[in-house]
């Protein structure tokens, strides 16, 4: 059997830093006279509860982790740190039931833009605050989880970046700590400068730092039901599309530059592609905006740029509604979803470099079928991809397929129709949010869906912000066999 002491020592202490976060949002509905500072109060009262009881009464000597404990604290902390996020929803203004409550925790924490509250105008700073707050360490569980969790258990090819945990300068315990330090610094620093940009692009300060915090966890909560749309303004539009773009880099980048290696940019094919896929895109959606939808050059331009940005991300943010677009942008816009930004950032989705790693393979194949006695091996990066990491990778795709093929048919079953049913399994699995059409779309009422279609988003959500493997392993018997 599993021992399960250091799995639940270590969830406590997640729960203990959960309950922390509720502090701010308590703080500023008290400074506003807003009674509802007593709902953080009694939330974080039994958050901090149960993860004591956790801490202490499962302290056991360290020795580390198993690679089967990791899985659970990959899964129970998780899940844990949705149910207790909930607690503010269900106790505070809202009142929301307590599956509605789960749902947009998971959407907080999973960062995708999927939200349940509508009035959102109308709603105590407080709840706002925490909102935010929840997106952005869903970051930051993202951030850590593509470091050091993902590589170090093999999911999905994730292996190739593991080289970069050692080096030169220290142990690589050492090393970890100084890198995940940075990768902390970095996303601390630009939410602070992404949120100076955006209040002197015109938003309040309450709303700059909401959005800088949704924006580079690529989240997309906002504090107005019309999103980014609320402001109409070019310059707050373009500050959130550079935030959005650089949500989707590698942070490990930072990580290299904060080393003066000031060529890791440019050097790095990774960015490279998902830059130039982002730039083809723009392009192709402001060409259509300007010929169809009748928008000038200037404004198709910045808003093609913004929505494609918004979907490649999963940011989920909206300038102007899409819900009701079809054929090519419509088409564009899904396919950029499930594709997603690069390893090792805050965004969902399959990953830029499993999408090279597969073509790379594809074209070593058709290289050893014209010349079949050569010896042909598929490069990433210009380093040749291991059988471990490619089988990998096939097996991740493989496995992402048939969870979005389940989740679809599984949303159709319960009533939904084709559009509604593909585009919101692509939104929950993905993690960029808002579907197509009126049912899931960008300012859809999710509260009148079903319990049960609530449920298997909530699950897709989960899924694909975990990389699937930490739950599915869990389900396997051997997995609990000693």
């Amino acid at each position: 059997m599993v021992d399960l002491r250091p799995v639940l020592h270590v969830v406590g202490w997640l729960l203990v830093l959960l309950a922390a976060f509720m502090l701010p949002p308590l703080l500023v509905d008290a400074a506003n006279g807003d009674p509802e500072w007593h709902t953080f109060a009694v939330s974080a009262g039994l958050t901090v509860f149960s993860g004591l009881s956790l801490e202490l009464g499962m302290r056991t000597r360290w020795r580390g982790l198993t690679v089967r404990q990791v899985y659970l604290v990959v899964a129970l902390g998780w899940l844990g740190c949705c149910a207790f996020a909930a607690l503010p929803f269900a106790f505070g203004r809202p009142q929301l039931p307590a599956l509605d409550a789960m749902f947009e925790a998971v959407c907080g924490l999973t960062t995708t833009a999927t939200t349940i509250l509508t009035g959102l105008d109308r709603q105590p700073a407080g709840l706002l605050l925490w909102r935010a707050l929840l997106q952005w360490l869903g970051g930051v569980g993202t951030l850590v989880m593509a470091v050091a969790v993902l590589p170090y258990l093999r999911i999905g090819g994730m292996q190739v970046f593991k080289v970069e945990m050692a080096g030169p300068g220290g142990t690589t315990s050492n090393r970890a700590i100084r890198m995940g330090a940075t990768l902390l610094a970095a996303y601390t620093w630009l939410t602070a400068v992404l949120a100076a940009l955006l209040w002197l692009a015109g938003m309040g300060p309450f709303d700059a730092w909401l959005h800088a915090m949704a924006t580079l966890s690529t989240g997309g909560f906002s504090t107005w039901d019309g999103s980014i749309g609320h402001w109409n303004s070019a310059a707050v539009e373009i500050v959130v599309t550079v935030g959005m773009v650089v949500g989707g880099l590698p942070f490990l980048l930072f990580f290299s530059l904060a080393q003066g290696n000031f060529k890791a940019m440019y050097k790095n094919r990774q960015v490279r592609w998902y830059l130039g896929v982002m730039a083809a895109a723009s392009v192709a959606m402001a060409l259509w905006l300007a010929i169809v939808g009748g928008l000038g050059a200037l404004d198709a331009l910045r808003r093609g740029a913004f929505t494609t940005a918004s979907a490649m991300t999963g940011t989920g943010f909206v300038a102007i509604d899409y819900g009701t677009w079809t054929g090519m942008p419509a088409v564009m816009l899904l396919f950029l979803g499930l594709l997603g930004g690069c390893a090792g950032s805050t965004t969902g989705g399959i990953k830029v470099f499993r999408l090279q790693m597969l073509l790379a393979d594809a074209m070593a194949q058709m290289r050893q079928l014209r010349r079949p006695h050569a010896v042909v091996v598929a490069s990433f990066d210009r380093v040749p991809i291991p059988d471990e990491a490619r089988e990998s990778v096939m097996g991740f795709l493989v496995v992402y397929a048939l969870g979005f093929a389940a989740l679809a048919a599984g949303l159709g079953f319960l009533g939904l129709d084709f559009v509604s049913a593909l585009s919101g399994a692509a939104g929950a699995i993905a993690n960029f949010g808002p579907g197509l059409g009126p049912v899931v779309g960008p300012g859809a009422q999710l509260a009148q869906l079903s319990d049960g279609a609530k449920i298997l988003l909530a699950a897709g959500m989960l899924f694909g912000r975990l990389e699937m493997f930490p739950l599915l392993v869990l389900l396997t018997p051997t997995f609990w066999r000693q």
